[in-house]
């Protein structure tokens, strides 16, 4: 059997075990949604959103790309942005990034990989910026997780900076939340938290804390 093939077995398999669960279990989402955050994390196949929080469908708005990134002249990702926030009136934005990510270690190795190498421009700035607080560690696994939980609060920065959240209300403007996956355990932690009425130099101080 090919591979592709199990995704699809194992997809019928999923499908029978939530209608025995719940009969409209499918088509009580289908006419609108209304999700309560906005995830967004890394492309990592490691890192499936609804697994590890034990979301089901419709709990979560999910934007990934590599490295967890929020790019200001990203269209892409300031209209999954504009959506959550102005359309879905999502309550929560979580930055989530993971320990071991390939896009924060190929920065870090000053590899080149064309394309890639100039999404993870943004991350390459801020090891600049924070390369003498990485670098004092001990043992490259330690600077390496310390650059990912960095890279998290300084996305979490530029979300807070856009002008989809600037401009939001009171009603609609979301708590922002910075995290950080560790495949070794399972386990999530949370890393930095902006309030709405919090100002924007709440997410500097935590990345400073560390």
């Amino acid at each position: 059997m090919e591979s592709y093939e199990e995704l699809l077995l194992a997809n019928k398999a999923w499908v029978h075990e939530r209608l025995k669960i719940r009969h409209d279990f499918f088509s009580r989402h289908v006419e609108a949604q209304r999700p309560g955050f906005l995830w967004i994390g890394c492309s990592d196949s490691r890192v499936p959103a609804e697994e590890i929080t034990g979301a089901g469908p419709g709990e979560l708005f999910v934007h990934r790309n590599i490295a967890n990134m929020v790019v200001a002249n990203d269209l892409n990702f300031l209209s999954v942005l504009q959506y959550a926030v102005e359309i879905l009136m999502v309550d929560h934005i979580i930055v989530c990034g993971h320990y071991n990510c390939g896009g924060v270690k190929s920065v870090m190795n000053s590899a080149d990989f064309g394309l890639i190498s100039k999404w993870l421009a943004g991350v390459k700035e801020v090891y600049r910026v924070h390369q003498h607080q990485i670098e004092s560690l001990t043992g490259s696994q330690a600077r390496w997780d310390r650059l990912v939980e960095i890279n998290v609060t300084e996305q979490l920065w530029n979300l807070a900076k856009t002008p989809i959240l600037l401009g939001a209300n009171g009603q609609s403007h979301p708590t922002l939340h910075g995290w950080v996956y560790d495949a070794r355990t399972g386990y999530l932690k949370e890393i930095a938290r902006l309030l709405p009425d919090s100002p924007v130099e709440e997410v500097v101080r935590a990345a400073q804390r560390g």
